[in-house]
């Protein structure tokens, strides 16, 4: 049975990216065969593992406006076990071409409906509340919001939240969401503070796991590494991979089972 999680925020710079590669490869880890796919035209995830978008011929915008299937796009990373369906520079232009189609929600959800050799599928979404957004979680079972403990961080939250009742209604009434604490630092009082007062809304929806600050995942954005890869004994590294055990029972789950 495929997961599909998708990971995004409306607001930028929250750990989007950098929870979709360290996740990916925590995941390999415990021997998933994972694919992560590049839904922002900003092709930061592709940079991440190793792929220059401008010199791509080929990428997920192909595959969404149904001119090549997955496993002919998608490409090894330095992570064994980590394959990434690529943005390239026509991505740009998905979102403009997209919505004139009838149905082009679902084009995403049918393109992974293929046989492919991924247990795990993980959406890199950029950084708003638009159609490309709205077509990942329409494919995906779930969608982890990164957010910081920060005003402007959690002030937009409502958006994303009113994204997933939309898609919930219209497309996927079975998808569920999880919040992610990302960039923390526990000696901020301000931090503290805002994490509890997530807790108290939002209850379960908020991930016991929390991603520290920690020098070694911004070091490893550089040398285009997981930082499980790059400082494997780090605390960020130590904190993906419980964030990977954390989900294990989201995508393992029998296909009868949906989370809230």
């Amino acid at each position: 049975m495929r997961t599909v999680i998708a990971v995004g925020n409306q607001k930028g710079g929250v750990g989007k990216t950098s929870t979709v590669v360290s996740l990916g490869a925590a995941c390999v880890e415990r021997g998933l065969e994972v694919l992560a796919i590049d839904l922002d035209p900003q092709a930061n995830l592709s940079l991440a593992l190793g792929l220059k978008a401008p010199q791509l011929r080929r990428g997920v915008a192909d595959v969404l406006l149904g001119n090549a299937g997955v496993v002919s796009v998608s490409r090894e990373t330095p992570i064994a076990g980590l394959d990434v369906l690529p943005a390239n520079p026509e991505m740009h232009l998905v979102e403009k071409f997209l919505t004139v189609r009838q149905n082009y929600e679902v084009a995403l959800r049918q393109a992974l409906a293929a046989n492919l050799p991924y247990e795990l599928v993980l959406l890199d979404c950029p950084p708003s509340v638009g159609a490309i957004p709205y077509m990942a979680l329409t494919a995906a079972d779930m969608l982890i919001i990164p957010t910081q403990c920060e005003y402007f961080a959690t002030h937009g939250l409502g958006e994303v939240l009113e994204l997933v009742s939309r898609v919930r209604a219209k497309t996927n009434p079975t998808l569920s969401y999880r919040l992610l604490v990302t960039m923390y630092d526990a000696r901020n009082r301000v931090h503290r503070s805002i994490l509890d007062h997530l807790r108290d809304a939002l209850g379960g929806a908020v991930l016991e796991t929390v991603v520290e600050m920690d020098p070694k995942l911004r070091e490893s954005q550089v040398f285009t590494q997981a930082v499980t890869g790059y400082a494997p004994n780090s605390r960020a590294a130590q904190q993906y991979r419980a964030l990977a055990e954390e989900l294990k029972v989201y995508v393992q789950r029998e296909p009868t089972q949906q989370p809230a």
